[in-house]
């Protein structure tokens, strides 16, 4: 954000995310913090009364005129930030927003809404005339720093290696917390504030109430019956490859997909698509028809499994936490978070086979497989059947909670579960 404000070629920035990610707090932190002037917040959701300012037309500095009058507040370009939240209320200031660009450029412009994509439906999108961020639950690294960790939040931000079986224990104590925390901020300040899972588990059931509340948003556009059962279908399916009939009983499969897709534009989970490891870019081989799904929050994932979380706290091994799930689940999280690209995986198309790894990576325009295994002496025969099928692809990744090392003449990197983020992101080796 620091990079958009000081940027000769800015334009207005649109931050996108789901519900409760924290975009509004970061948003006006921003502002405080980094802006001489005032930030000015217009929430669209508290002041539908002020929605008529962008229905006569999108003359900018009408508009700056109006706001003026009505916040009491002089919008000074250069100073001031204007910050719209829930942008998504109001589709006219969507639309608005390429004419800030062009007409009133040296002011700086944020955009926030949870449902951006609903709104985007309805009116023409200004490409080429925003800039677009996403924002995710805070990663481990970012945990790590909200408890107070800064040393090991610094140690695996670094390039993965053997680390002191001491600091390894503790990494992965850290990372199991993480798995039943979750990323989601409020739960992250109940945490620390508390240091109380229970307290936690309250707050993600509260959490998705208020997601299931929005279904009511979406109707009559699909049944919330529909809904909530695909939702909570799709947890129990992580890892899995996804079939409409399997994730809610007494609808059509088009009813279903609707739902589906409702779901996923609302990014309460993403889509993991098969591709095809033999080229870049993996999605020009992406199936739109196998996929498999990650939820938007490993400690949402948790919730949904409900009542079984604290037996399966008591496991000791972070693979066998639900069955492996929120390990894969964690893995996908933090590649979405530290590449910002779309998530694949590759499935061997083949009848009767079940080959497959649980994703690919593009790193330095190379194509990585990634496997979530429990350790060097897993099973790894999907994997080595990749690697004999594609010569193009010369490096493995192999994440687990057992400590760093490499295998068969260097190609299989075994790196423990907590190096993630530094394992997949460009900016490391």
């Amino acid at each position: 954000m620091l990079q958009w404000k000081d940027s000769t070629t800015r334009k207005p920035l649109i931050l996108r995310g789901a519900r409760q990610t924290g975009k509004s707090y970061t948003i006006n932190e921003f502002g405080n913090i980094h802006f001489e002037g005032i930030t000015h917040i217009i929430n669209f959701e508290k002041r539908t009364d002020w929605h008529s300012v962008f229905d006569l037309n999108y003359d900018v500095n009408r508009i700056v005129g109006e706001l003026e009058i009505l916040t009491g507040k002089r919008i000074t370009p250069g100073k001031d930030l204007l910050f719209f939240d829930e942008i998504q209320e109001c589709p006219n200031a969507i639309a608005s927003l390429r004419y800030f660009y062009e007409q009133m450029p040296d002011l700086h412009v944020i955009a926030a809404g949870s449902l951006l994509e609903f709104a985007l439906g309805n009116i023409s999108f200004p490409v080429g005339r925003v800039q677009l961020m996403n924002m995710h639950p805070m990663s481990f690294q970012e945990f790590l720093m909200a408890t107070g960790n800064e040393p090991a939040a610094q140690l695996i931000n670094d390039i993965p290696k053997e680390v002191p079986e001491s600091v390894h224990l503790m990494l992965i104590g850290e990372l199991k917390k993480y798995f039943f925390v979750g990323g989601m901020p409020e739960s992250v300040k109940t945490y620390v504030e508390t240091q109380s899972l229970n307290e936690v588990f309250n707050i993600q059931s509260d959490l998705l109430a208020t997601f299931r509340q929005d279904f009511l948003k979406y109707t009559p556009r699909i049944d919330p019956g529909c809904l909530n059962s695909v939702l909570s279908s799709i947890p129990q399916k992580v890892g899995q490859q996804i079939k409409y009939s399997g994730l809610a009983e007494g609808y059509s499969n088009p009813t279903i997909k609707k739902a589906f897709d409702l779901l996923e534009t609302a990014r309460l989970f993403r889509k993991v698509r098969n591709a095809s490891p033999a080229g870049l870019p993996l999605g020009a081989s992406a199936s739109d028809k196998k996929f498999k799904v990650i939820m938007l929050d490993v400690g949402l994932l948790g919730s949904f499994f409900g009542g079984s979380r604290s037996l399966e706290y008591a496991k000791t091994s972070l693979l066998a936490v639900f069955q492996g799930a929120m390990a894969e689940q964690f893995v996908g999280q933090e590649i979405l978070a530290n590449t910002n690209n779309d998530l694949f995986y590759w499935a061997r198309e083949a009848k009767s086979s079940n080959a497959e790894t649980d994703y690919l990576i593009e790193k330095h325009g190379k194509i990585i497989p990634v496997e979530v295994k429990s350790g060097k002496g897993g099973s790894l025969k999907s994997l080595h059947l990749l690697l004999e099928t594609y010569p193009n692809v010369d490096e493995a990744f192999v994440f687990s909670d057992s400590q760093y090392g490499k295998a068969d003449r260097q190609k299989i990197s075994f790196i423990p579960l907590y190096f993630t983020a530094s394992a997949v992101s460009e900016n490391t080796l």
